[in-house]
């Protein structure tokens, strides 16, 4: 066993530790292993280059980690990472401004509407069953509404 390792290029153990480290980025959610694949990478490069003893080897790549993550951190603070859909995961936020039905009174401020094809829980003034409604927020899986003024307007037999 110990000439297997013995026979091993230190050079090829840093570059495959790197990629390694680089192929786990892309299963675990985060932004750190990256960083430290870089730095094993480039520990690899520079062992190759210029044949590094063991104990160099190691503080090339603490050193290499430490800056790459501490300049990645950095990096991304001043230029975060920004979303298409900001609203993507906020189911609740992406029904702010559509109308809804009451379903269960809204009395002392909760009750609940229905809105597209789901009831939800709601808050807000108090209103009838079957009085529409305006989301003009959400916390959680609540949403805040406003009563709906519209005389003489009907609401669609697909939403009731």
């Amino acid at each position: 066993m110990m000439d297997f390792l013995d026979s091993l290029e230190p050079h090829w153990v840093w570059i495959t530790l790197g990629l390694l480290l680089a192929g786990l980025e892309m299963l675990v959610p985060g932004v750190y292993l990256i960083w430290f694949a870089v730095a094993a990478i480039i520990t690899g490069v520079l062992t190759g280059l210029f044949d590094l003893s063991f104990p160099l080897q190691i503080i090339d790549f603490v050193f290499l980690a430490l800056i790459a993550v501490f300049s990645a951190r950095r990096w991304l603070k001043d230029k975060p990472i920004e979303s298409p859909d900001p609203l993507l995961n906020q189911r609740g936020a992406q029904l702010i401004g559509q109308t809804a039905r009451v379903v269960e009174a809204i009395e002392h401020g909760t009750g609940r509407i229905h809105i597209g094809d789901s009831e939800w829980n709601a808050y807000g003034p108090d209103a009838a069953v079957g009085d529409r409604v305006r989301v003009i927020g959400s916390q959680g899986t609540a949403l805040q509404v406003e009563p709906l003024n519209l005389i003489g307007e009907q609401l669609p037999e697909a939403e009731a």
